[in-house]
């Protein structure tokens, strides 16, 4: 935590500096306060979201998915993760949370991997101390990997671009680019002895690491041979479900058939996924509601932890913005950022993203709106935003619900992965977007 502390202190000192010498002290101080308010609203927001996906998740544990989907993805994940079992909670709490990601959905990604925290920190020998599996599963998280960008997309709609899923496969390569220079980042830099676990003193005792790791898996979880037969039944709808939405991009026109496809899944995806869960648990004879009110409980519990997290992180970046830090350094590092392709007029998101979603989504809207959504830096911007998650708001998050203080090498391949996803956006931008205008703006 030594490096996030030194973070939040520059942060603090020299929004404070700035604002004083622009004379914004008074905007400071009143953003402060909102940005304070905000933190605890949000926590409030994220009580509903919790309580619920934890619940769907506690039914989904009874019916033994988590355990199957582990072993489909097994080769990989066990090649990754070494120090975790491949058939521990932990894994599958892992891969659905990576699959939401994937799949656009947020706010089902979080209690995902707050869960998959929280069984990470059972393997844990060393309460208060980040594992490896923790910062290499925090590392692949602030790569974003997120296939179908859903969110940026629908920003773009908004303000009525004429391509606004241009960036579906830029932000996907960008996004698995960032990811696998994570994981090397993470995997190269945790074999320094400077960052050995020994070298860090616990919170709490040891926990006795084998028994955990050789405890036998709960009955509950055991998953008949019989479920690897609809593998090739899955298959088949899989390539049914593409040959009919090819026909129907044919049929409507990419940008029609996109609007469609959007609405649809965002609208039919989650609840659809809700009657799965539930109806997969009582085919298996999972008592539904009352599994669903015990993992649910841990959301309240697991939200009212988070606050002081959330205010600390969400100030901090209120204050960098109020301050007119953010404007400083755009004005010092744009002409050095210029000649190398990276529009100085990109860089605010460059430096937000890491902080702040919604903040990140602000500046995205003002930068597609001044300088239109199909101009270069409306698709680098949008981009970045698609491709990139807040690194500092998923580590403060997630170490603080299992309580981490001591992160070990955690930061470095989690902004590796940040700076690998600016750099990497305009490449594949200038790939991709090189034929259209910088700037539409009059």
């Amino acid at each position: 935590m030594r490096r996030v502390n030194v973070v939040f202190l520059f942060l603090v000192v020299a929004s404070v500096v700035v604002a004083a010498f622009t004379g914004k002290m008074d905007v400071l101080g009143q953003g402060t306060f909102k940005s304070a308010q905000s933190a605890v609203e949000l926590a409030i927001q994220l009580v509903g979201q919790m309580t619920l996906w934890l619940g769907m998740l506690a039914i989904l544990e009874k019916t033994g998915f988590m355990l199957t989907l582990s072993r489909v993805m097994k080769p990989v994940m066990k090649r990754l993760f070494k120090d975790v079992p491949a058939e521990h909670p932990a894994m599958g709490a892992m891969i659905l949370n990576l699959s939401a990601s994937m799949l656009g959905l947020g706010n089902a990604a979080t209690p995902f991997g707050l869960k998959a925290m929280v069984e990470l920190n059972k393997l844990n020998a060393r309460p208060g101390v980040a594992t490896n599996a923790m910062a290499l599963f925090l590392s692949i998280n602030t790569a974003g990997v997120a296939v179908l960008a859903l969110d940026a997309v629908g920003v773009r709609a908004s303000v009525g671009s004429h391509d606004p899923a241009g960036i579906v496969l830029p932000s996907a390569l960008v996004t698995f680019g960032s990811a696998l220079v994570a994981v090397a980042v993470c995997k190269w830099v945790q074999s320094f002895s400077m960052f050995a676990p020994e070298r860090y003193p616990v919170d709490g005792a040891p926990t006795p690491l084998a028994a955990v790791v050789e405890a036998p898996l709960s009955p509950a979880t055991e998953v008949p041979a019989a479920g690897w037969r609809a593998v090739p039944v899955v298959a088949v709808f899989l390539c049914l479900a593409l040959a009919l939405a090819e026909h129907l991009r044919a049929a409507l026109g990419t940008e029609s058939f996109f609007k469609v496809s959007t609405g649809v899944f965002s609208s039919w995806l989650l609840p659809l996924l809700m009657v799965a869960i539930v109806t997969a648990g009582y085919a298996r004879h999972v008592k539904v509601y009352e599994t669903f009110i015990g993992g649910a409980k841990e959301g309240f519990s697991t939200c009212v932890t988070l606050i002081p997290y959330l205010v600390a992180i969400i100030v901090v970046v209120g204050m960098f913005r109020n301050s007119g830090l953010m404007d400083a350094l755009v004005s010092g590092l744009g002409p050095l950022l210029k000649p190398l392709g990276f529009p100085p007029e990109a860089l605010p998101m460059a430096l937000i993203r890491p902080f702040s979603g919604s903040g990140s989504t602000g500046i995205m809207l003002e930068a597609l709106n001044f300088h239109g959504a199909d101009s270069f830096i409306g698709y680098l911007v949008s981009v970045m935003k698609g491709s990139m998650e807040t690194t500092f708001y998923v580590i403060a998050v997630y170490f603080g619900a299992v309580g981490v203080r001591r992160m070990r090498h955690t930061l470095i391949p989690c902004l590796a992965a940040d700076v690998a996803g600016v750099v990497l956006a305009t490449i594949v931008c200038h790939f991709f977007f090189a034929h259209v205008p910088l700037s539409l703006a009059k």
